[in-house]
């Protein structure tokens, strides 16, 4: 939210500066920047009709009447509001009270929209179908668009780039296939992704020379520029890379079944504490029961404890550096 609102000026920014268009804008006022704010809470007139709420920031501009008249039936159409221009908004469900607030961003035409969670006060079933509707929107527009979510399958599903921030510091900056795959951090690994990322501890020094560590039956490859390492190092697995398997030394307790349609999640007790894993719902696995498991190695990423960091995106990639 902070970083929203130094973008549109609402903040000043210690440090660093803001850049639209090639321009830097640090020092406008937020009247200069055309930039359109969206807020969770909607911020509408609550004493004005839908159209009045949507004219508003073009009647501000001295626009002619006819303009803002075909401008916002524009949006209205846009949006699927057509026929509540005249309703007040006091009367709108949660729905149509955010399409109106998107609406009274959008016409404008700013250069760049600031979405503040603006899903965040809706049911799941409405955020479903709005999240789809915004996405449309945008790919419609044009404009950039930060958008603030504390959901992470929502970023996953709406954004072209993630930033991953953990206490004003951006852990990760990549596309949602790049944060999924490669993620640069423990903290991104484990906050993006349901469920997420296993995480299996090795605590101790690396043989010289050694290809492979052994974690309480299941052994695990190192790549080559890690060999002779220490330090405690954490092998990351993703639950869809945990396979059942009909033989290995690597054994867990079934300890709970989650049924999802063509795949379950089952939580695993092993030597390594509990892990997840993502399996199709024809193999059987019964509460209680012991099963092997294997990992699929060149999905693992690898990361130091210590730092946190990844030291390789996966043991078939570059190393990773972060910054």
């Amino acid at each position: 939210t902070t970083t929203l609102r130094m973008i549109a000026g609402l903040e000043l920014p210690t440090s660093g500066e803001i850049y639209l268009d090639g321009k830097e804008i640090s020092q406008l006022p937020p009247s200069k920047r055309d930039i359109a704010f969206v807020f969770q809470m909607f911020a509408l007139y609550p004493h004005m009709n839908v159209r009045k709420n949507l004219s508003y920031p073009l009647v501000s501009q001295g626009m002619p009447r006819a303009q803002v008249k075909a401008k916002v039936e524009e949006v209205a159409g846009i949006l699927g509001i057509l026929d509540i221009l005249n309703r007040p908004v006091g009367g709108l469900s949660g729905g149509d009270r955010q399409r109106v607030a998107l609406g009274r961003a959008i016409v404008r035409d700013p250069k760049a929209f600031m979405m503040d969670e603006p899903l965040g006060a809706l049911d799941a079933e409405f955020r479903e179908h709005m999240s789809q509707e915004l996405r449309a929107l945008h790919d419609r527009m044009g404009a950039t668009t930060v958008y603030v979510t504390h959901d992470q399958l929502e970023a996953m599903q709406m954004g072209d780039k993630i930033v991953v921030m953990n206490n004003a510091v951006v852990e990760q900056f990549g596309t949602p296939q790049q944060i999924y795959d490669k993620p640069a951090t423990m903290f991104v690994a484990d906050f993006i992704g349901s469920p997420s990322m296993n995480f299996l501890r090795f605590d101790g020094a690396l043989d010289e020379g050694a290809t492979s560590v052994d974690l309480n039956g299941q052994t695990l490859a190192v790549p080559k520029q890690l060999q002779g390492a220490s330090g405690k190092l954490v092998f990351g697995v993703r639950p869809e890379h945990v396979m059942l398997s009909d033989s290995g030394n690597y054994r867990g307790e079934v300890l709970a079944t989650e049924y999802l349609g063509t795949t379950q999640i089952i939580t695993l007790d092993t030597p390594n504490g509990e892990l997840k894993a993502r399996i199709d719902s024809a193999q059987l696995a019964a509460i209680g029961e012991k099963v092997a498991l294997n990992f699929q190695a060149p999905k693992i990423t690898l990361f130091d404890e210590t730092t946190g960091l990844a030291l390789r995106s996966s043991l078939n990639h570059e190393v990773l550096a972060h910054g």
